[in-house]
């Protein structure tokens, strides 16, 4: 025998062969992470503002301002098709460059592709400012006055001071205004809806008489004139804080010259990314971050932060989590400790392992005909009779979602388990026997703990699947945006019944129903790297838990 036939006997070359292939596989992950953190991250940094002068095809010249979003090399004979023959022969390459100008409401365009050739040399304004806006997108220009009503308070090298301090002020107005709409106004609306439903309630007793009726419904009532006196004196707070909100208005011109007017109650936040220092980048970079994390999304889900889609994945996950286990493992205890073996075991067994392969939209239409409208439907009819027509559970929510999912990873946590009861020793089992324990105290006490980690192993994979799932969500409770988060201060606290946004189906509104596909395409990058975090970090936290359990009980046996 050779040396070479040899070595393929001893198996080296497969050892060197599968250590590549991961080697291999863990490049690809990195390089993937790497590329979504880099695109979705450095959207947050601060880019300086440019200007030059455009030459247009009629020969007059445009004045550009923006930030340079990137570049494309294109073949001249490109250029000389697009209609512009004067910039480039068939054999140039041309440079071109995506330019993101702002200034929405002015322009009717966000984004706009330069040529190089017809370009100007590029400068950046000292002086040039960035506005973001709640509306209409981010405004390019530069600053020229700070007027309070129409007198002029500042104007000239003193605007940015003057413009810092009020925005300040505007910003306060803002979050009162947001925490009386959200806060005061909401708790008076959902007290008005008990009693709403509360005389509807009173009207479908047919155990009352109509003088029995008519008294609680009267004392029902006599506190609705109470919730409107207070209504009206919230109001009144709220017309003055929004007279107060806009009186300031910042005066600014646009690279053209035409002068525009913005209130300082629409204004997020003014940057002059030209002057500021490498800290002062730094800083606006956490606070744009942030901003993306805690924040609610604006401007069709373009902007804003993506706290919602957050809160509503960990929550639906979690619920998931909780249902999901104790069915699996007890249904896998069944199946590998008390079921009798025979056809029809390895029948349901073959079901199990062909729901994996099942698509996951097809969980979403059981889910939708099943949960909400059946399950649904009928708890609306037993228990939230004076909702209706309106559903309470009837509709896609929460707690429905979390059951398609848990329905969906079911038999992967049925096989891990089944897995890690099959690979526990008989001998284990036997000596316990023999010391007179019966089966039922062998299981859960020897058996059961001994297979832990087998479980978390299969927990472990049912909530990277969960997360990530985003088809049937979209039919049985997520939505592009949700008003209110499932959980608030009033009973029973966690409003399984409620819609939430998932940070799966955000990337894919963002990414494939945004009217604005360049501003969403870093938002994209964002969020999946968000998505992916959680994944992990979730993952990892399950992972920590299995360890554990596996030393404990490691130990215990030693």
């Amino acid at each position: 025998m050779s040396k070479k036939q040899g070595w393929f006997k001893s198996g080296t070359p497969w050892i060197w062969l599968n250590g590549g292939a991961v080697a291999l596989s863990i490049v690809m992950v990195a390089g993937l992470l790497g590329l979504i953190a880099v695109r979705g991250l450095a959207h947050f940094w601060p880019a300086p503002i440019v200007q030059f002068d455009y030459t247009q095809r009629d020969g007059t010249q445009e004045v550009v301002m923006g930030e340079v979003v990137r570049s494309q090399t294109l073949a001249g004979t490109i250029v000389i098709d697009s209609g512009r023959p004067d910039l480039a022969q068939p054999d140039d390459l041309v440079t071109r460059f995506l330019i993101k100008r702002g200034n929405r409401d002015v322009t009717s365009r966000d984004f706009m592709w330069y040529l190089q050739p017809a370009m100007g040399e590029m400068s950046r304004p000292a002086d040039a400012v960035v506005i973001e806006r709640r509306e209409w997108g981010n405004f390019y220009g530069l600053p020229r006055a700070v007027l309070e009503g129409d007198v002029i308070v500042a104007e000239g090298d003193a605007v940015m001071v003057e413009l810092r301090n009020r925005m300040a002020r505007a910003l306060s107005i803002r979050d009162e205004i947001n925490k009386i709409e959200r806060s005061d106004i909401g708790d008076i609306n959902y007290r008005m809806e008990q009693i709403r439903l509360g005389s509807r309630r009173i009207a479908l007793n047919d155990r009352l008489s109509e003088e029995e009726k008519a008294a609680r419904v009267a004392e029902l009532e006599s506190g609705r004139q109470a919730l409107d006196d207070e209504y009206a004196v919230i109001q009144q707070r709220l017309d003055q804080l929004n007279v107060e909100a806009s009186r300031d208005t910042l005066l600014a011109l646009t690279a053209d010259g035409r002068e525009m007017r913005i209130s300082l109650r629409d204004i997020v936040r003014v940057t002059q990314p030209n002057q500021l220092s490498l800290f002062g980048k730094m800083a606006n970079y956490v606070d744009r971050f942030w901003e993306f994390m805690s924040g609610n999304p604006r401007e069709a889900n373009t902007e804003g932060g993506i706290f919602p889609a957050i809160f509503g994945t960990v929550t639906m996950v979690f619920i998931m989590s909780l249902v999901v286990t104790p069915f699996g493992v007890l249904a896998a205890i069944y199946l590998r400790e008390y079921a009798r073996q025979g056809p029809l075991l390895r029948a349901i067994r073959i079901s199990v392992y062909n729901l994996a392969g099942v698509p996951s939209i097809v969980y979403g239409v059981f889910g939708l005909g099943f949960f909400v409208y059946t399950i649904g439907g009928s708890i609306d009819q037993l228990f939230y009779p004076e909702s209706l027509p309106a559903p309470t559970f009837g509709t896609p929510g929460l707690m429905w979602a979390s059951l398609t999912l848990a329905l969906l990873t079911l038999p992967v946590v049925i096989v891990s388990t089944e897995e890690g009861l099959s690979r526990i020793p008989s001998t284990i089992r036997q000596g316990s026997l023999a010391l007179g324990a019966t089966k039922a105290e062998t299981l859960w006490r020897v058996v059961v703990p001994l297979a832990t980690p087998a479980m978390m192993t299969g927990m472990i994979l049912a909530i990277a699947r969960a997360a990530g799932e985003v088809a049937p969500l979209m039919l049985v409770g997520v939505v592009k945006l949700a008003p209110t988060l499932p959980v608030d201060s009033y009973f029973p606290f966690i409003h399984l019944d409620r819609k939430i946004m998932h940070l799966g189906f955000h990337i894919y509104d963002v990414g494939f129903q945004s009217p604005n596909a360049e501003a969403a395409r870093p938002l994209v990058y964002a969020t999946a790297l968000v998505l992916v975090g959680i994944i992990v970090v979730l993952n990892l936290t399950a992972i920590s838990i299995r360890n554990r359990l596996r030393e404990k009980y490691r130990a215990e046996s030693d």
